[in-house]
């Protein structure tokens, strides 16, 4: 190979890297735009709205995703992936059980109520073997179950059952998001609870069940 050549490989190569790092780029900020738009216009929203949003166009984010499917599951990703930063975080700043065990259902009952409609739009479809955002999503499902299982061997003393220890965060997390869902979904009023309130709740049923709302009786 002479000098003529390496060099026109070397500027080759340059010219690919580039590129690549600016669709990288792009494809972030038409991720970032996509999210304001269903933020801000609702968990329906067309591919035409999302790129009259980003005061783009729809053939701009077809090349980049492939069709409203593939911007889904790429927005459900950068989502969920947020979801299991903040709500880990939460647990792990936390010294006990309890209060870690709280932590995490307050963060991911903010995250969901700070953008309904996004949280919507990311958890309404359903997903495929191949969905981008199935992956992110059983990440986020194994790290949480893995530090709740992790404060709840601790906050029964070591006495937790092998069955107790798989089973409970899964269901732990389901009836969380069960819950939210439909915390969410309630128009306010004087039935609705508080944020706080329904975290406090949550805590206390998963902690200790849901007897544990109930007033003492005397003999």
């Amino acid at each position: 190979m002479n000098k003529i050549t390496e060099e026109f490989d070397r500027e080759t190569d340059g010219r690919a890297a580039r590129w690549e790092a600016h669709r990288t780029a792009r494809h972030e900020e038409l991720l970032k735009l996509a999210r304001k738009a269903v933020h801000e216009l609702g968990p329906q929203v067309s591919m035409e709205d999302i790129a009259g949003h980003a005061r783009t166009s729809k053939p701009v984010y077809y090349r980049y995703f492939g069709d409203k499917e593939g911007l889904r599951q790429a927005l459900s990703a950068m989502v969920i992936n947020d979801f299991r930063e903040r709500v880990i975080a939460a647990g792990l700043a936390k010294e006990d059980e309890i209060s870690a065990l709280h932590a995490m259902v307050s963060s991911y009952l903010g995250l969901a109520d700070n953008s309904p409609n996004l949280y919507f739009f990311v958890t309404s479809a359903p997903r495929s073997a191949d969905d981008e955002s199935a992956g992110a999503l059983n990440t986020f499902f194994e790290e949480a179950s893995s530090l709740m299982s992790e404060r709840l061997l601790k906050l029964y003393d070591q006495r937790a059952t092998a069955a107790t220890l798989d089973l409970w965060p899964r269901a732990a997390l389901g009836m969380v998001r069960a819950a939210g869902e439909q915390w969410l979904s309630q128009p306010p009023g004087a039935n609705k609870p508080s944020l706080q309130s329904l975290a406090t709740e949550l805590t206390n049923w998963l902690a200790y069940g849901i007897a544990s709302t109930r007033t003492p009786t005397t003999r």
